[in-house]
């Protein structure tokens, strides 16, 4: 599998989408949680969602309930949420797991793609992040403690908004 576009993901009103028709896009795929010490991140994200969205830049939001517990809610409440607490308006997609024997196939994609540090691919916590170019390859892998604002140069360079050489 050599990159994200063979698949395909379960929205938040519950259609199914193939990842084929961000084709060409730039994607910031994040993990989120409702209730954890990093949800105030999807202020950051739809932050670099309305900057960016028009220069080809998609976030993807996946929920997860594997971390602490924090994403009780079902896909309704989770967007309600996100919505009225963050503005969201970005795609949000169904709640899933990122670890273990029934991780989204996409996440299992993502982390041998960009594995975390000293190698190990499983996701440590809420708002793992995976930036993808618009050839539908990881580029780079951030863990929770990387904010929003603090990975906008490399959205920048994969969208050719800067002159910096693009290094993972």
């Amino acid at each position: 599998m050599n990159d994200i576009y063979q698949f395909s993901a379960t929205n938040i009103n519950g259609e199914t989408v193939a990842l084929e028709d961000y084709r060409g896009k730039v994607l910031l795929i994040v993990n989120t949680a409702s209730q954890c010490g990093f949800t105030p991140q999807f202020r950051g994200l739809e932050a670099l969602y309305q900057t960016y969205k028009s220069r080809g830049l998609v976030i993807l939001g996946f929920p997860c309930n594997q971390f602490g517990q924090q994403e009780p809610g079902d896909s309704q409440e989770i967007a309600s949420f996100c919505e009225l607490n963050y503005g969201v308006s970005f795609p949000m997609f169904e709640k899933i797991d990122v670890n273990g024997s029934n991780a989204h196939p996409l996440f299992e994609y993502l982390k041998t793609a960009a594995p975390g540090i000293l190698g190990f691919n499983a996701i440590k916590w809420n708002f793992s992040k995976f930036l993808v170019g618009r050839d539908g390859k990881v580029f780079k892998r951030y863990a929770s403690i990387d904010t929003p604002a603090g990975i906008s140069k490399d959205i920048e360079r994969l969208l050719g908004l800067s002159d910096a050489p693009i290094k993972a």
